[in-house]
């Protein structure tokens, strides 16, 4: 059970009193010992008188009541109530347009609509979740760049000063980023855009990246962005080495998800995990960190083993 949020006993207090009643004290000698008005006293006591054996035994009888009357004569007859409840339901509208289209108080409208529980419109169905994996590395390779301020020292965020506002951001750095979908195995550059000749030189290296690993690529997924769907090298890029080029749904990426989680892990234990005194700091600091995932962080998916645990023909 809940009580009250200005109850002054809980339920075995109020058992306590009325035990103590009954042993002989008076209501005001009860009230005094329990540090509650004998109005209190007075309350718990009678409920106790005239409850059952039942309600004794289960302490019902010394439960919070509620607090709604029995009897409302000026609440809005049912038919007027289920009249706004149906203009509701027909337009979707709120307790002000509603309110408008009957002829009703918005307040009334209010209320009415939160007595038939439709104050909210219901929340839609989610999605379920459709996990997949590759059976083999290279079968697909997921691609995305994220984008990080640049700074010439450590701003509010660390320092919690937020006085000096001469810490004018010096432009954008671009994380380009591509993981395997089988074995998580992550490769990623800083670049100062996200062009088209930019995205296919840094693809072009992460191929050779993988196939150091012994991978080769059979697919690249990636989103519908101007530099991967229309750029000419990036195009000719993955016909010259025989990659399938895979792009998601619009205004979908969980599609590409394993990516879009890297990128969280990346912000979160490489970007923004360390204090860095300026953006060059954390530049240097990324190769670092991208050897530590590949070779030593667990990853929760792996069960607990890092991605280089799963490639199969690792060189050397």
């Amino acid at each position: 059970m809940s009580f009250h949020r200005n109850a002054k006993l809980g339920l075995a207090g109020r058992y306590a009193l009325v035990c103590a009643v009954e042993g002989g004290m008076t209501l005001k000698e009860a009230a005094a010992s329990f540090s509650v008005s004998p109005a209190t006293a007075h309350r718990w006591w009678h409920r106790w008188r005239e409850a059952g054996e039942e309600g004794r035994q289960t302490l019902s009888c010394l439960f919070d009541r509620s607090s709604k009357p029995h009897r409302s004569p000026r609440q809005l007859a049912p038919e007027l109530a289920e009249a706004i409840c149906a203009c509701r339901r027909q337009t979707g509208w709120g307790p002000r347009l509603v309110a408008g289209a009957t002829g009703f108080c918005h307040s009334t409208v209010w209320k009415v609509l939160r007595r038939a529980g439709l104050s909210r419109p219901a929340r839609t169905a989610r999605e379920p979740a459709n996990r997949y994996e590759w059976p083999c590395p290279g079968d697909l390779l997921h691609m995305d760049v994220s984008e990080y301020v640049r700074f010439k020292r450590p701003g509010h965020r660390v320092t919690g000063d937020r006085r000096s506002q001469d810490n004018i951001p010096d432009g954008v750095d671009h994380v380009h980023a591509i993981v395997d979908d089988h074995t998580r195995l992550a490769y990623a550059e800083i670049h100062p855009d996200a062009r088209v000749e930019t995205a296919a030189a840094f693809c072009e290296r992460a191929l050779a990246f993988y196939a150091s690993h012994g991978i080769a690529v059979k697919r690249v997924m990636t989103d519908n962005a101007w530099a991967y769907t229309k750029g000419r090298a990036f195009r000719e890029l993955l016909t010259c080495h025989g990659i399938r080029h895979l792009k998601t749904k619009p205004y979908r990426p969980r599609t590409n998800g394993k990516v879009e989680r890297f990128h969280q892990t990346m912000a979160r234990e490489w970007a923004y995990g360390l204090v860095y005194q300026s953006h060059h700091d954390r530049a240097a600091a990324l190769p670092h960190w991208l050897e530590h995932y590949n070779h030593t962080r667990p990853h929760s998916s792996l069960g607990g083993r890092p991605p280089i645990s799963r490639v199969h023909n690792v060189c050397g």
